[in-house]
């Protein structure tokens, strides 16, 4: 092999490694391309991840403040019930001692 077929190899292989860097690279290149349509999707998904996270907050809030509200009603509701125990408790003692005196005065009389 002389030097002018000795370059002319080289160059034929070169150039085939050439060819298959190239055709290596549009392969990967083709595989791996985000069409415009993907990143619409992507866009589209985005937006509603992001919708439904407001909507989860405001659930959140909205409940939070519900529960706020009804624990405020139900502490009201136990105040208002001690209250009322308290006055039938008052009412039922009244009602004894009154029971005693008529008896008493039955008894007496």
């Amino acid at each position: 092999m002389n030097r002018t077929e000795f370059i002319v190899a080289t160059a034929v292989i070169l150039f085939i490694a050439f060819c298959l860097g190239w055709f290596t690279y549009w392969l990967v290149h083709r595989f791996t391309r985000v069409s415009k349509y993907d990143i619409g999707e992507l866009e589209k998904m985005a937006q509603e991840l992001h919708d439904a996270e407001e909507s989860r907050d405001e659930a959140i809030t909205y409940m939070q403040q519900r529960e706020r509200e009804l624990s405020n009603q139900l502490h009201q509701t136990e105040a208002e019930l001690r209250a009322a125990m308290d006055g039938l408790r008052e009412a039922r003692h009244e009602a004894e001692e009154l029971r005693s005196y008529v008896e008493r005065i039955n008894h007496a009389g």
